[in-house]
């Protein structure tokens, strides 16, 4: 599991392993000086699609 912790609104993950083949050849298209903030971009709008399930 890894170590998530939300502070004044920011989320900061550490030792996330994701283990998906598909993304990692995704992600390994681009430089990997973009792959930070290309994850950043991914896990924010993946966290706001599951905005409201919440409630589900």
């Amino acid at each position: 599991m890894a170590d998530i912790q939300i502070d004044d609104g920011i989320i900061r993950i550490l030792t996330l392993d994701i283990q998906d083949p598909k993304a990692a050849a995704v992600l390994s298209a681009y430089p990997q000086a973009r792959w930070p903030e290309i994850t950043r971009r991914a896990i924010k709008i993946g966290l706001g699609y599951l905005k409201g399930g919440e409630q589900a």
